[in-house]
């Protein structure tokens, strides 16, 4: 692991986002709720967070954060299940990776429940949005065309 006992204590936030395309099928049985294992959209938002949590146990060499926040968010659009992950930690390291984590556990758990239906399903755009705090400063990413190129 990398050595942060130098860095400065401070507020540390990320926001990151992803997408799960379904299957019109998938996309209806989400807006209905009537799949077999639940409401799709609210066990996803818990993974997210139960995955947030533990991400230190996921990735290697990532060190373990106090989080003082976690938000996950899932909602059906279309035909693309859309995820939104925001972590909030006080700490000497950032929350790049929980929030990340957190919108990867969340696609997974949509996948696995809407695979009865839908085994087609593809994550896309996974990404980090925004971070503040540190040594390094802020971070925006730049806006997406819908090419899916920055520009």
């Amino acid at each position: 692991m990398v050595d942060v006992g130098d860095k400065a204590v401070t507020v540390r936030r990320a926001v990151a986002c992803g997408e799960v395309v379904v299957s019109r099928d998938l996309a209806r049985a989400i807006r209905r709720n009537t799949l077999v294992k639940g409401n799709l959209l609210q066990v996803a938002q818990l993974a997210g967070v139960q995955a947030a949590k533990r991400t230190d146990e996921l990735i290697p060499l990532c060190h373990s954060l106090p989080l003082d926040f976690v938000d996950v968010t899932a909602r059906l659009v279309g035909r693309r299940v859309v995820l939104r992950a925001e972590a909030r930690t006080t700490a000497r390291t950032g929350v790049e990776m929980e929030a990340l984590t957190a919108v990867c556990a969340a696609a997974l758990t949509v996948i696995d429940m809407g695979k009865s239906i839908d085994k087609g399903m593809v994550v896309m755009g996974v990404r980090l949005l925004e971070k503040s705090g540190g040594r390094s400063g802020d971070y925006t990413a730049p806006r997406r065309t819908g090419t899916g190129r920055a520009r």
